[in-house]
């Protein structure tokens, strides 16, 4: 078999079957040896070879295996993964999630993604060497290459914090697209016209935008002016989002944010400007963080029940790990979320 044959086509692999070395050499067109040689030893193998076997990899989802124990168990770790520790949206999940596989007897080893696909693709190389025994995903945006690996891990995977038609495995979440619908029927219900967005740059909070733009438009409500800003939540980067809405001449009667977090800035700039709040310019939060009641005026807002998402998350997982020989149950839970009516919209 020679090594310089060009790149076969992905082989027909069973569903649920991981991939192995020899599948890598077939796709690749080379011999298994040379394969290992360019995971194991990159030094030694011609940069053509090593290129088709890292191409192959990829394209089966392969996973080179880590140095263990023969005969090694269960490793007790669960992998979570989650956009960012800099504000508090995800705390609850997180804190849930923790404590019911601490007390099951799990370990939980956390990444930050940073709204991220590429960042989460990259986190996953590693963490899926560790072969651990589940991972929560925060959202269902992933490359290519993640659902890949992921679809051929063998490992239970719960994606969270969303809903989608085709899941990778295990879902728990709410709809971002209801939500958006949901704050504009509400907020058109008082009366208001004059709608603008303050959003991270952030999948699912553009889908709550484009959901809301959409209801809107069903109410002749067309132009919604929107500014995107980088993650993650500061209130420095709400103030900002209203300053620059202001610069452009906006003046909207409603300013919808995606977090709390941007909604407390809007308001802390409004505050300094003379804008009152709701008089001249209503506010709308989304997440219903702690500080949302204590603002001045407190904070209307979206409330996600972050702690069940947790705990489902966690017991979707436990149900699954500890029935091994069973057919894998259909999970797909929906958490829900309610519109809070405080004094700012």
């Amino acid at each position: 078999m020679s090594d310089d044959r060009p790149t076969r086509k992905r082989p027909n692999l069973p569903a649920g079957k991981a991939p192995t070395l020899a599948d890598v050499a077939k796709v690749a067109g080379v011999s298994p040896i040379t394969v290992s040689r360019a995971l194991n030893q990159p030094q030694i193998v011609r940069a053509e070879l090593r290129e088709k076997v890292f191409r192959a990899v990829q394209q089966t989802g392969y996973l080179p295996a880590m140095l263990t124990a023969p005969g090694a168990q269960r490793s007790r770790l669960i992998s979570l993964l989650v956009p960012t520790v800099a504000n508090s949206i995800f705390a609850d999940t997180v804190q849930a999630l923790i404590d019911t596989l601490t007390e099951a007897g799990h370990e939980t080893l956390i990444g930050l993604t940073n709204y991220s696909a590429e960042r989460e693709e990259q986190l996953l190389d590693t963490i899926l060497r560790r072969r651990p025994d589940g991972i929560v995903l925060t959202g269902t945006l992933h490359t290519r290459a993640s659902r890949t690996r992921l679809s051929r891990s063998g490992i239970a995977i719960v994606e969270s914090w969303d809903l989608a038609p085709r899941p990778l495995d295990m879902l728990v979440g709410f709809s971002h697209e209801a939500v958006g619908a949901a704050i504009a029927r509400y907020l058109a219900a008082k009366g208001y016209r004059r709608f603008a967005v303050v959003t991270l740059d952030d999948p699912r909070g553009q889908r709550r935008c484009v959901s809301l733009e959409e209801e809107l438009a069903r109410q002749g409500i067309d132009d919604v002016p929107r500014v995107v800003l980088p993650p993650p939540a500061t209130v420095d980067l709400g103030r900002q989002g209203l300053r620059r809405l202001l610069a452009a001449g906006e003046r909207p009667e409603v300013l919808v944010c995606s977090s709390d977090t941007l909604a407390h800035g809007v308001l802390a700039e409004a505050a300094e400007r003379g804008i009152h709040v709701p008089d001249d310019l209503a506010v709308m939060g989304f997440g219903d963080l702690n500080i949302a009641a204590h603002l001045q005026p407190s904070l209307s807002t979206v409330r996600i029940n972050g702690a069940e998402i947790g705990l489902q998350a966690a017991r979707a997982l436990l149900q699954r790990l500890d029935h091994p020989d069973e057919e894998p149950v259909k999970v797909r839970i929906d958490t829900g979320f309610s519109i809070v009516e405080r004094q700012s919209a």
